[in-house]
């Protein structure tokens, strides 16, 4: 069997998964069939100048514009892409409102499909194989673990990502943020806000 085989990449490869992937991205530049300034370009971009900022400020303009707002819960794709938030991984998006009624969680069962122009490279957490099994299982007990108790009323409707289809999870707007401009308003948008997984952030001095 090729897995039995010491010289099959496979068996090159530590445990660990950091490690692993250390390995195999060297692999990768020893045999050229990869760049490392490249690859290093594309986790700084995803990584330190995306993040979630964009996911963030797509959500305070929601928040501010109603019109935007019904737009993107319409039809997310052409208002994102004039946005400029297209492209590998961000194909076919789909916005869900969480409400007092519905509070909306992401999860990829099969792998890891994740939004990556609107929040950058996905947390380790989400990759795990114990966050796709009990995200999908006891989704109320997961949001627990996140430290997300919902009242008995509000339904926990969980979203399979996919190659296909991705999501992103508009965040019902905290109190205490009528008044504050787009910029301030992206800044209480957490990233676990738009998978499902957190809130948004109460703002100084607001009623908690």
């Amino acid at each position: 069997m090729p897995h039995d085989d010491p010289d099959h990449p496979h068996a090159l490869l530590p445990p660990e998964p950091a490690l692993r992937v250390k390995a195999l991205e060297t692999i990768l530049v020893e045999k050229g069939l990869i760049d490392p300034a490249a690859l290093e370009e594309i986790i700084e971009t995803y990584q330190n100048r995306i993040g979630p900022q964009n996911g963030a400020r797509v959500v305070a303009r929601a928040w501010s514009d109603p019109e935007f707002k019904a737009a993107l819960l319409a039809d997310a794709d052409p208002v994102l892409a004039d946005l400029g938030y297209y492209g590998r991984q961000g194909e076919h998006m789909v916005v869900v409102e969480n409400t007092p009624a519905q509070h909306n969680m992401v999860v990829c069962t099969l792998c890891s499909c994740y939004p990556w122009p609107l929040l950058g490279i996905p947390p380790g957490w989400y990759k795990s194989d114990a966050y796709r099994a009990r995200a999908v299982r006891e989704p109320r007990k997961v949001l627990a673990d996140f430290g997300v108790t919902l009242p008995e009323g509000t339904a926990v409707r969980v979203w399979d990502s996919t190659a296909e289809v991705r999501y992103l999870v508009l965040p019902v707007r905290p109190e205490g943020s009528a008044g504050l401009s787009e910029d301030d308003l992206a800044a209480l948008v957490t990233r676990d806000s738009m998978i499902g997984t957190g809130l948004a952030k109460v703002p100084e001095g607001a009623p908690s």
